[in-house]
Parts: C-alpha cells; sequence; structure tokens
C-alpha cells in the first residue's frame, strides 16, 4: 500500500462523532442507511406494488413483471458498466447522482397510466440504483475492512433488511390510504433526505483519505513474505483485468451460483405477497410477510457476520442455498397459514446472507483493487437472474393458473447453484499482473 493518496479533511461525521470507535464502523452504519432506503424502496417495494398496478390498470401478471425484469437486468448492466470507474475514481459522484434520480423514479412510479411509461420509470430507476447502491456500498466496505469484512457488511447490509421491515408495511399502509400516488412520492422523498446527508457528511471511499488503515490497524512494516498475513495482504492488493479474472473457474463458480440463486430468490419475493394473500386472507397480512422475510434476514445475516472472517465461506453459503430451495418447496406444499409464517422466517434467514456472500466471495478471491471492476461482471449476472425471475414466474403462473410449479422450478435452480458454488476457490495469481498495487481513489 504504498501509493500515496490526497489526505482530505475529516467530513462533517468524523468531527462530531466519538473518535474512540475506528471510522470505518460509521461508514458501514451510514452505507445501511444507504441500503436500507435505496434497495428497501427497489427490492422490496416491488413486491408490493406488484398487484396495485395489476388492478390499477388491468393488466397481467406477466406485464407488470417485465417492470421488476428491466429494473434488475439494467441495474446489473450499469454496476458493470461504473465497476472500472469505481475502482479508478471511487464512487461518491455516481452515488450522489444516483440518489437523486432513484429518489424521482420511485415518486413517479404511481402516476404511470400506460405499460411503456411503466418500463420507462423502472429503466431510470435501475440506473439510479446500478449507479448508487450495491456496487458502491460493496467498493467502500472491501476498502475500509479486510479482517473484519463479513460484519462490517452484516451491519451494512442489515439496512436491507431494515427496508423490508420498516418500508414494506409502510408503502402497504399508504397504497391503503391513497394509493401508489400518495405511497411512491412518499418513498422518493424518505430516499433524498436520507441518502444525500449520508453521502456528503459521512462517506469516504478509501480509508487512506483520511489518514486511516482497514480495520483501524495500525500502520506497521509488511508482514514477513510468506506468512499468513503477506498471503492476505497480497491477494488484497493483486489487480485483476476483466479478462484475467473470466480465465478463472472461481470467477465462473461465483457468476453461475449467484445467477440461479438470485433467479430463485428474486422469482419468489417478488410474487410472495400476491401468492399468499388468498391464504392468509388479506393483502396486509401477505406484505407482512415481507416484514418476516426482512426480520429473519437481519438477525441471521448479524449472526452470520460476527462469525463468517473465520470459517469456509463457500460451505455456508452451500448450507445457505440448500436451506432455501427447501423452505419454498415446503412452503408451496402447505396450507396451513402457522406453517407459512415460520417458514418465511426462515426464508427470511438465508436471503439476506446470500447477497452478502456474494460480495464476501469476490472479496475474497479478487481482492479490494479491482473489487468494482470484478463484482460488477458477477452483480450483473445475478441482477440479469433478478430480472429473469420474476418475468418467468409471472409467465409460468399465467400459463398453470397457479404458483406451485414455478416455484418447484426455483427451488430446483438453487440446488444447482449449491453445486456450483463450490468452484468457487482460490485464484491463483494471473502471471502478468505485476506487483501489487492499490488504484488511486484521490480523483473522486
Amino acid at each position: 500500500m504504498n501509493q500515496q493518496l490526497r489526505v482530505r479533511p475529516l467530513p462533517v461525521a468524523a468531527r462530531l462523532l466519538p473518535g474512540s470507535w475506528f471510522y470505518g464502523w460509521y461508514i458501514a452504519i451510514a452505507c445501511a442507511a444507504l441500503m436500507m432506503v435505496g434497495v428497501g424502496v427497489g427490492y422490496y417495494g416491488l413486491p408490493i406494488f406488484l398487484k396495485p398496478l395489476r388492478d390499477a390498470h388491468g393488466w397481467s401478471t406477466a406485464q407488470v413483471s417485465w417492470a421488476p425484469a428491466i429494473y434488475f437486468c439494467v441495474s446489473g448492466l450499469t454496476a458493470a458498466i461504473v465497476g472500472p470507474y469505481v475502482d479508478r475514481y471511487g464512487p461518491m459522484r455516481f452515488m450522489l447522482v444516483g440518489s437523486v434520480i432513484n429518489a424521482v423514479s420511485a415518486a413517479f412510479i404511481g402516476l404511470v397510466n400506460e405499460l411503456w411509461q411503466l418500463y420507462l420509470v423502472y429503466f431510470v430507476f435501475a440506473v439510479a440504483f446500478g449507479m448508487s447502491s450495491n456496487i458502491a456500498v460493496n467498493a467502500i466496505l472491501t476498502r475500509w475492512f479486510i479482517r473484519r469484512r463479513a460484519l462490517a457488511m452484516s451491519i451494512s447490509f442489515t439496512g436491507v433488511s431494515l427496508g423490508g421491515v420498516i418500508l414494506a408495511p409502510v408503502a402497504s399502509r399508504l397504497i391503503d390510504a391513497g394509493g401508489l400516488e400518495l405511497a411512491t412520492p412518499v418513498l422518493g422523498a424518505l430516499v433524498l433526505i436520507t441518502s444525500i446527508p449520508a453521502i456528503l457528511g459521512v462517506i469516504v471511499f478509501d480509508p487512506r483519505e483520511v489518514g486511516l488503515t482497514p480495520d483501524g490497524d495500525p500502520i506497521v512494516d509488511a508482514p514477513p513474505a510468506g506468512s499468513a498475513a503477506a498471503s492476505r495482504l497480497e491477494s488484497q492488493l493483486r489487480p485483476w483485468t476483466r479478462a484475467e479474472a473470466m480465465r478463472t473457474v472461481s470467477f465462473w463458480g461465483i457468476l453461475i451460483a449467484f445467477l440461479l440463486v438470485l433467479i430463485a430468490q428474486t422469482g419468489y419475493v417478488v410474487h410472495q405477497v400476491t401468492f399468499l394473500e388468498d391464504r392468509l386472507g388479506s393483502r396486509s397480512a401477505a406484505a407482512f410477510t415481507i416484514s418476516v422475510t426482512a426480520f429473519g434476514s437481519i438477525v441471521a445475516r448479524l449472526a452470520v457476520g460476527i462469525f463468517a472472517d473465520n470459517v469456509d465461506r463457500r460451505l455456508l453459503t452451500v448450507i445457505l442455498f440448500v436451506v432455501q430451495a427447501t423452505a419454498i418447496l415446503i412452503i408451496i406444499h402447505t396450507e396451513s397459514a402457522a406453517a407459512t409464517w415460520a417458514l418465511t422466517l426462515v426464508f427470511g434467514l438465508t436471503i439476506g446472507n446470500i447477497y452478502m456472500m456474494q460480495s464476501l466471495l469476490v472479496g475474497e478471491i479478487f481482492g479490494m483493487v479491482s473489487f468494482g471492476t470484478v463484482f460488477g461482471l458477477i452483480s450483473l449476472a445475478g441482477q440479469v437472474g433478478s430480472g429473469l425471475g420474476p418475468i418467468g414466474v409471472g409467465i409460468i403462473h399465467d400459463a398453470t393458473d397457479g404458483y406451485t410449479i414455478p416455484f418447484t422450478i426455483t427451488a430446483g435452480l438453487t440446488y444447482l447453484a449449491a453445486v456450483a458454488i463450490l468452484f468457487a476457490r482460490p485464484a491463483a495469481r494471473p502471471a502478468d499482473s505485476g506487483a501489487p498495487r492499490l488504484a488511486s481513489a484521490a480523483g473522486d
């Protein structure tokens, strides 16, 4: 880490908050707030908006499902495009612009009257999300933490689940009170008033910009060559081009696994409220299952974050995949409301950790220097899967007049993903990579 960065003035939060705590933890909490409103409105809002849009305009389930399909695919493509620029220049500009567009786009969802308008709004919404949320937050935390990265990411990704716990029922009540015309502008305003202060007042891309080091470790001489610490540092500072990463089995193991699992997971989540409304008796009760799912995600993610830095993350990911697939298979074959609530919680125990494991595996194998470059491609595949899942489930639902067959297919895909992730082993160093270096973020 010999490259010098321009040291910047401390952000406002660093001057006001107690300095006895490593500033990276404040970064993680700020990222949690960003994920709560950004992903909370975008991801957990989708199943809440689905049925009101369908009912208000007479659209079919398949027609409405194209909106989240566009959202996930375009946001993934945007992340893949901006990833190398995040590595080179930092994410701050992308986050600011993306958050503003995110808020405006969310507000316009309730104002559409034609299908093309819905698709256009979700297209713009997706571009904003791809710029401001997942890849930016993961790149930031990968720079701030190495030894305690799982715990830091568990804190930030808890914001996603808080979006489900808090924003899903709020959105449902707002829809009941005034329809989408009331709910979506309120949610858009919430995105704006939360994200802008967090980005400008708290977030710093690289700890060296404020005179700190990852994990708050003291600045010491380089560890002895051949030691475990030296090996870990070398892997984190190793630069990767996209071509080099794509020549590794690890890259394709992660990409295929998360493509499959996110087809399944998002296909279920987006249709969860519609699927469970008849069984549970009302849209409000069905919408509350989103909160239960998110609550389970919070508990499990924080628990896993405590020990995930010290276990085999591939095997942990396999366990999460198998539990999720099994929960879905059981839930579609039971009519018991009690069992439905219990299985919804079990599903929630897996959902948040799956996104976190994707980031952790990429960071562990491909390091911090080229994280945006590599993660952008893998995130693109996952987001395409997230887009295909809802539309695929919607088409099969309309063709079979039910959710049993599409959800059985998604469970099978999750089992296949568990096999694929076993191939995500530490990657060999590319022969032409040269000495480790740390890309500059000073241009931000």
